[in-house]
């Protein structure tokens, strides 16, 4: 019984965060062009999983990463360090700090946030009127991309570089039913002041970004993310399952 108690205050809580992110985000939009995406707490992590983060090493990744609700153990090949607090850990491939819900405290309550806000960005994602539909049959390979809310049915295929041209302000939403697979040595690239922060990629099913692709923007996947050897992103990969690196280059945008 106290389990299900247990489960149903974390299923509301999650549930306010939903309606409260909703309504910033809406509430802090600008009054013309589409509404930007907020993260929460979610937006404090380059990589945030719930059921694994692993790396061959070396991977190099620039700010704080995290696992929630599975546990500190599932966190693989980053050789960590606990911090004399207990509240976090460090690694020699991370610039920034590893969290995990079985550290001291306020990290475990901090976790369930950050994991509850990314599901609640997902769903505002995922339901984003579109401004264009089934573009391209989901095959964007050497397009050039405007502003807006893109929405497939099928999965998105990058089998060469793709360009997303705007201002510094402007947003892009990529709504996704399947995956997302980006071709190896690819790159996407942002041209006009688009900035990385700005772009989100919501995705079904598994996003694979390509040995020595570059990618950019924010994942975020309801499955796995997977990074072949030697891929990059400025972004930042937040997944509902695991997120897999090989050898990576993963920046969290400025």
């Amino acid at each position: 019984m106290k389990s299900k108690s247990i489960k149903k205050i974390l299923a509301l809580f999650c549930v306010s965060s939903v309606l409260i992110l909703s309504f910033s985000a809406v509430s802090a939009a600008p009054k013309t062009g589409t509404a930007p995406i907020n993260l929460g707490m979610a937006g404090k992590y380059t990589i945030l999983a719930k059921s694994g983060i692993s790396s061959v090493p070396k991977s190099v990744v620039t700010g704080d990463i995290a696992v929630s609700p599975i546990g500190s153990t599932a966190i693989t090949g980053f050789s960590l360090t606990a911090d004399a607090t207990n509240q976090f850990s460090t690694s020699t491939q991370v610039t920034g700090k590893v969290f995990a819900p079985d550290y001291t405290s306020p990290t475990p309550s901090n976790l369930t946030t950050a994991v509850c806000n990314m599901e609640a960005a997902y769903t505002d994602a995922a339901g984003r009127a579109a401004n264009y539909t089934e573009l391209y049959t989901g095959d964007i390979s050497g397009r050039t991309l405007t502003p807006g809310v893109y929405k497939w049915s099928t999965g998105v295929s990058i089998n060469s570089d793709v360009t997303l041209s705007g201002g510094a302000n402007d947003i892009f939403i990529f709504e996704v039913a399947k995956g997302i697979t980006q071709a190896s040595g690819t790159h996407i690239i942002l041209t006009g002041g688009v900035q990385a922060k700005n772009i989100v990629w919501q995705a079904a099913e598994t996003v694979s970004i390509g040995t020595d692709a570059h990618f950019e923007g924010i994942v975020l996947c309801q499955t796995n993310i997977s990074m072949a050897a030697n891929a990059s992103i400025n972004g930042r990969l937040l997944a509902q399952t695991a997120v897999t690196l090989i050898m990576n280059t993963v920046v969290a945008p400025k």
